[in-house]
């Protein structure tokens, strides 16, 4: 398993451009771009962290501040060449290894990675242990509710405000007629609706939360089972006349479906905790200036 620190990302704040003046003349050359932050020295057991890998680095760490950003970018290279030296020190190779994508990884990544998977060893979790997490998050562990729900999409014959006006009114009056009589309803989605679904009588089918827009899913969330909306809901597509067949509640799955799920996740935990007591043990027998590593850094 390829196991390394994880890396939070940053896009680096655009440069500053100087004007012509600050750029010692009127029109000329290229505009010089301001220096890389720095905030001082960082070394690990004498070996100092380029500043120039720092500024580079910092557009992984996404933070509120440059100096912030800069930290952890700083943090995050004193880590790799910690992991770096100690791979040396135990004279590990380690055969480079491709992605899914065809790229393969550099000579220091393998290091990194040769380190962890022969030091880190996380404890794997026990029976009792995959149980109680099983009984402490039975909410999350379960399918997600589905709405068998259907709709008469009215659009608007133009972009302005009577276009949009007349469409709402045509979305009531469908409303109304139709009523909660299914078969009403899906005549009027054949003979009326702008979506494709109307050659499925309007029928959405069976959708999750999240996979419609926020207005309509809203609006779903209010109706009962065979119930069609009296009030249409717009979004950017037009009118929209609901109708919900019935909801279908989610169920928590058995232990025996989910198990190896919590136990790789239990064990994924466990092995990032042990590499941060690693990396940090490192780090207190050697010399690192200029950033903390650890708990407390």
């Amino acid at each position: 398993m390829n196991r390394q620190p994880d890396t939070l990302k940053l896009e680096r704040p655009p440069a500053a451009v100087p004007s012509a003046c600050a750029s010692g003349g009127c029109g000329g050359g290229e505009p010089l771009l301001p220096p890389p932050p720095s905030f001082g020295e960082v070394r690990v057991n004498g070996v100092e962290i380029d500043p120039e890998a720092i500024a580079r680095e910092i557009q992984h760490h996404p933070a509120p501040d440059m100096e912030t950003a800069w930290t952890e970018a700083a943090r995050a290279l004193a880590v790799r060449e910690l992991l770096l030296q100690e791979a040396r020190r135990l004279e590990l190779e380690a055969d480079l290894e491709e992605d899914e994508a065809g790229r393969v990884e550099s000579q220091d990544d393998a290091l990194v990675r040769a380190v962890l998977e022969t030091q880190v060893e996380p404890e794997r979790p026990g029976e009792a242990e995959c149980q109680r997490y099983y009984e402490a998050n039975r909410d999350r562990l379960r399918t997600p509710d589905l709405f068998d729900a259907a709709h008469i999409l009215i659009e608007p014959e133009n972009t302005e405000a009577d276009g949009w006006s007349t469409a709402e009114q045509r979305a009531r009056a469908i409303a109304e007629a139709v009523g909660d009589d299914p078969a009403a309803f899906a005549a009027a989605a054949r003979a009326h609706s702008s979506c494709a679904s109307a050659q499925q009588d309007g029928s959405l089918g069976q959708v999750r939360r999240g996979e419609l827009v926020t207005e309509i899913q809203s609006a779903l969330e209010q109706l009962t089972d065979s119930e069609t909306g009296r009030q249409p809901v717009r979004s950017r597509f037009g009118w929209h006349v609901l109708r919900l067949q019935r909801r279908i509640a989610g169920q928590t799955l058995p232990y025996d479906v989910v198990r190896a799920k919590i136990a790789e996740m239990l064990e994924a935990r466990s092995w990032t905790m042990a590499s941060a007591r690693y990396v940090a043990a490192l780090a207190d027998h050697g010399r690192v200036e200029g950033i903390r590593i650890g708990s407390d850094g």
